[in-house]
């Protein structure tokens, strides 16, 4: 319990100290204009106060994920403690403040376009067919979730279908009105919902402090594996696969945009989005103590073990809390995930229509992209909820490809940082691990990937391969960019469009003859 109490302390200070280190790193402009002011257009460039826009991303980011995931990731011990505070610090929480700064800076595009931005054209055509497949899974797992949470403890007789079409047609007019019509008004009392409801374990925890403090180990006593199949679940990677969104997930750079377009000074970029990070991560490891404590109590060890997020909430709100209570605390995960699918769905719409450059200030406009993704999403949905395994193998594969988005996207501000003569390392060094991380699972992993085909340590040889070849191609790159491309401090330019480059120093060649 005392590894508790300094974790969240940890996670207290990265706020106060390395926030501001990144927020130097970057070099914030409180001077500038905002899309929110220079683009506003009633739909999605809607100016919000900074308050109401930390509470919605704050939702968004969440969902289930830090308590579901946070969960699943307790079942590894204590190490689960030291993978949220140092990745919600030094990974999630600058990936997410750092790709939304990008963002603010080039009208609030959408993360496959700062991909291309800073990786190449074919880089960003890829993830734009990959981030947009991560949306529709997301959006998928996310009417499951609740739909099955609302159905068994509140209206078992129901068919399940009633509380997914509720739940599909809201997700339809969340993407297709105004932010401010429906999100921007709901989420934050969501929002307190969801703290309200951390806060509520947070308490128990320490009102059980007799058996919490016996029954959740320490992490100087040792980080054993304590999965209930470690054999075939080793830490690394599972652990780190697991946890997801309670320490890093591209997820989250996915929505960065939605609050981009809505800011309307920059100082408020590093509260927002790296202060949403660490709140996140405070939760998770809430709910990864509650649920360690009853993974290890000898009364509560039978009746939990084996059980998966969902199933473990209601355990814990059952045990811990009178029926009200409990109710809400299901009621606020619930919530949480309903307003991230909505968002996911919506994101999807906004990354289509950009590279498709369709405007969605008409209704008919915002129909034409949204209907055709979620035709597709019913797809996946009935899929997950008409065979048996069909959910877990959809969010397996949705927790590996949001890594992979976090790892791509840790890559692409590193070559931002580059472009613009910063310490890359804030973030080279987090892409690496994740690199290896994500890697490692594709060949680890004995039911997500090919561990059941290749000795576990050929698995992790070919992920360590897989980072090496990923590092020494940055550094190499690094090393031979071309100078001339650093000197212009314009955050506008493509670097990649040959043309542009070519016409931008013909200009400024120009410039310098008329000076002379």
């Amino acid at each position: 319990m005392i590894s508790f109490i300094i974790a969240i302390i940890l996670l207290l200070l990265g706020y106060f100290i390395y926030s501001k280190i990144i927020e130097r790193l970057v070099k914030i402009d409180p001077d500038r204009v905002t899309p929110a002011v220079s683009m506003a257009d009633g739909v999605d460039y809607v100016p919000m106060k900074p308050w109401r826009i930390f509470l919605i991303q704050f939702l968004n980011i969440a969902g289930v994920g830090p308590i579901c995931g946070a969960i699943m990731g307790a079942q590894f011990g204590s190490a689960s403690f030291l993978w949220i505070v140092f990745g919600s610090i030094f990974a999630g929480a600058v990936h997410d403040f750092i790709a939304a700064f990008i963002s603010l800076r080039h009208k609030g595009c959408s993360l496959p376009e700062i991909h291309g931005r800073y990786m190449g054209h074919g880089a960003r055509d890829f993830m734009r067919g990959f981030t947009i497949v991560l949306m529709i899974l997301v959006g998928a797992v996310f009417v499951n979730t609740p739909a099955v949470l609302l159905n068994a403890n509140f209206t078992p007789d129901w068919n399940i279908f009633i509380w997914v079409i509720i739940i599909f047609a809201y997700y339809l007019i969340a993407t297709l009105l105004p932010i401010d019509k429906l999100i921007g008004r709901i989420y934050p009392v969501f929002g307190f919902l969801l703290l309200g409801m951390a806060v509520a374990i947070l308490v128990a925890l320490f009102s059980h402090w007799g058996s919490t403090s016996q029954y959740i180990p320490e992490v100087w006593n040792g980080l054993h594996n304590d999965h209930p199949d470690a054999v075939h679940n080793p830490i690394f990677p599972m652990m780190f696969i697991s946890i997801a969104c309670g320490a890093i997930s591209g997820f989250h750079a996915t929505q960065s945009p939605l609050m981009a377009r809505c800011m309307v000074n920059e100082r408020q970029t590093r509260p927002i989005f790296y202060g949403a990070m660490i709140t996140e991560g405070i939760v998770a490891l809430i709910w990864a103590a509650a649920a360690t404590y009853f993974f290890h109590e000898p009364l509560l060890a039978a009746e939990s073990a084996g059980k998966g997020g969902p199933a473990m909430v209601g355990i814990i709100a059952n045990h811990w809390f009178t029926p009200v209570v409990a109710t809400i605390t299901i009621l606020g995960v619930i919530s949480a995930a309903v307003t991230s699918g909505d968002t996911a769905l919506r994101s999807a719409r906004l990354i289509v229509a950009d590279f498709m450059k369709i405007d969605q200030k008409p209704i008919s406009k915002r129909l034409l992209v949204a209907v055709p993704i979620f035709v597709i999403t019913a797809g996946v949905l009935v899929y997950s909820l008409m065979d048996a395994k069909g959910f877990d193998l959809i969010w397996r594969y949705f927790a590996w490809a949001n890594q992979v988005l976090a790892t791509v996207t840790l890559w692409a501000i590193s070559v931002f940082l580059v472009w613009k003569g910063k310490h890359y390392w804030f973030t080279i060094i987090p892409a690496i691990f994740m690199t290896m991380v994500t890697g490692c699972f594709l060949f680890v992993a004995e039911k997500e990937g090919l561990g059941s085909l290749l000795p576990r340590w050929l698995g992790y040889s070919i992920g360590g391969l897989i980072t090496i070849a990923a590092t020494a191609r940055f550094f190499y790159w690094e090393k031979h960019r071309s100078p001339k491309l650093i000197k212009d401090g314009d955050e506008e330019i493509d670097y990649f469009d040959k043309e542009a480059m070519a016409k931008k120093y013909a200009e400024q060649a120009t410039k310098n003859e008329n000076l002379r």
